[in-house]
């Protein structure tokens, strides 16, 4: 197995992480598997049949594309801790329904709010700074939503930046909670902090490119 294996997840197509740590041990990253895609064994089936061991679930934000899959992770892993920042949180939890319910509305996908409604509660919270996980850093970077953040590891030269950073382009800030201004002060952070040839590991689309050749924009 890779140091990260991306699954391919629900609905709009989310770059699930899987994240190896020593041994068997991995953290699962923005898991969006689930019964109304049609895929909801596919991230549950994939750490059984590699034989990986769960410790935790991060998610780089809250939106209901990439948090998805929560219940499906929990019904296998019931005592599965779950990260997410503070200014994010109440996209999960019991009344998850009502934040998702906004913006799925201004998206009109009223339908998928069942998905996310009643999602289980966050068990930690991000910090910015904050190392987690055998050398994983967390990176705030507000603008998509106000609680997104990024995962640094120095090491291994990789960054995994959810929906703040695409290659040649950024998360959308025109959702309730988004912020250009805020956004563009993301992206000088990550080119100003880290080495050009960090592997950025995207939210959706392409799998993953150095940081020199996404961020042509910034």
């Amino acid at each position: 197995m890779k140091d990260i294996e991306i699954l391919h997840t629900g609905l709009l197509g989310v770059n699930t992480c899987v994240v190896r740590l020593e041994g068997s041990r991995v953290f699962v990253v923005d898991p969006a598997a689930c019964e109304f895609c049609g895929d909801a064994a596919l991230i549950t089936d994939f750490l059984h049949d590699e034989g990986l061991e769960p410790v935790a679930v991060v998610l780089t934000h809250g939106h209901f594309d990439h948090v998805s899959g929560l219940p499906a992770l929990r019904s296998r892993y019931p005592d599965i801790p779950i990260y997410i920042h503070r200014l994010d949180a109440s996209f999960i939890g019991r009344d998850s329904a009502l934040r998702q319910g906004v913006h799925l509305a201004l998206m009109d996908f009223a339908a998928f709010v069942p998905v996310v409604s009643n999602l289980p509660e966050a068990t930690a919270f991000l910090e910015d700074g904050e190392a987690v996980f055998d050398g994983w850093r967390v990176l705030h970077t507000p603008g998509h939503t106000e609680g997104c953040c990024c995962l640094y590891n120095a090491e291994r030269k990789c960054l995994i930046s959810g929906d703040t950073l695409f290659y040649h382009s950024f998360g959308r800030t025109d959702l309730p909670g988004g912020d250009e201004r805020a956004m563009k002060k993301s992206l000088r952070r990550l080119s100003e902090e880290l080495p050009l040839d960090t592997l950025v590991y995207p939210g959706h689309e392409r799998y993953a490119f150095p940081l020199v050749e996404g961020g042509r924009f910034w």
